[in-house]
């Protein structure tokens, strides 16, 4: 009869585990990241009422630093044309809609 040998099983852990980001360096991105969305949801609330009846279901980039906005049929579309105009510059995507969520689940 022969007997199974058991491997030893591997060790998990960080890949990189030199590359770990403390918590606060973690809380500032967060925190950074809000504000970014806040200012995004401000301009967005505000063009929603001239723009939910011709545009339902369309897609709005909005850079948040000019306030400029790319209105597309397509996502991919509206991202490029912001990407185009603003190109080293992140811009927010938001469906336009009651609930301006631009993806499904």
């Amino acid at each position: 009869m022969t007997e199974s040998v058991q491997k030893p099983r591997a060790r998990r852990g960080r890949i990189f585990p030199n590359l770990q980001i403390s918590q606060e360096e973690l809380a500032r991105r967060t925190a950074e990241e809000e504000a970014f969305s806040e200012r995004c949801e401000i301009i967005f609330q505000k063009l929603l009422p001239e723009l939910i009846d011709q545009y339902y279901g369309w897609y709005i980039a909005i850079e948040p630093d000019s306030g400029d906005y790319f209105i597309d049929k397509d996502k991919e579309t509206a991202s490029l044309k912001a990407r185009q105009k603003y190109p080293n510059v992140i811009h927010h995507m938001f469906g336009i809609n009651e609930t301006g969520v631009s993806g499904t689940i």
